[in-house]
């Protein structure tokens, strides 16, 4: 089994990726390689090479003909919580999610640091590596949730809201071939009824994660959970 890493393809040269210094170290020194040691190099977009340690570069070998994504893009629409959100980006590219958007929503009214969001985009590389992916997730900035529904879904996007305490059908029923899945989860107060009302008017579908109610920092989980389950089925 080899170590996988996302590197630098800007850097390429003549076969040769430049390794940071905090790269060279991973693999030196806590993965334990040694020169002309292999281990798989990830461009981040789909790609990925067996690759040598040559110095402080790494060579590329041979192209990796692998794919562990989700056959459509999934995109995660959720909440920003008070906290605990790091535990959703992580979580959510080990189950295959293509982007997430942070949502202010009017009763979760937290607004993250630029600082927070770059956490973010770090915790996704880190997943990526851990989990076999090729691809990694968009983390977009925080957007109000109001604004994303007055410009409009892509039609070819099957929108979804999770909702509580309305008589709806489960997620799993609705679910149906689409070549993007847009599933939106509400704060922990929920949402108001204008936004559930504007997310119906926007084509979203409002469907149930189950009979019990669920925090913010579980539910996107569950919710994505159940998409893979009936993707991969």
């Amino acid at each position: 089994m080899y170590y996988r890493l996302l590197l630098d393809f800007n850097t390429l040269e003549n076969g040769l990726i430049a390794l940071t210094s905090e790269q060279s170290h991973y693999l030196k020194k806590v993965v334990r390689l040694k020169s002309r040691d292999r281990f798989i190099a990830l461009n981040g977009q789909g790609k990925a090479w067996l690759a040598e340690i040559i110095d402080n570069s790494a060579y590329l070998l041979e192209a990796i003909n692998e794919t562990s994504e989700l056959p459509v893009q999934v995109n995660l629409m959720v909440a920003i919580p008070k906290n605990g959100f790091d535990d959703i980006v992580r979580a959510a590219t080990e189950l295959g999610v293509y982007r997430i958007i942070p949502l202010l929503t009017e009763r979760g009214l937290v607004n993250p640091s630029p600082q927070k969001i770059d956490r973010w985009r770090k915790i996704a590389r880190e997943a990526v590596e851990q989990s076999e992916r090729q691809i990694i997730p968009i983390i977009e900035e925080p957007q109000p949730f109001l604004a994303i529904l007055n410009r409009g879904a892509n039609p070819q996007t099957t929108c979804y809201i999770g909702v509580t305490r309305r008589t709806v059908a489960p997620l799993l029923s609705q679910l149906h071939t689409s070549t993007e899945i847009t599933m939106a989860i509400g704060p922990e107060g929920g949402w108001t009824e204008a936004e559930i009302e504007q997310a119906i008017a926007a084509d979203f579908l409002p469907v149930s994660l189950g009979k019990r109610i669920l925090r913010t920092i579980t539910a996107p989980l569950v919710a994505l959970a159940i998409i893979n389950a009936y993707l991969d089925s």
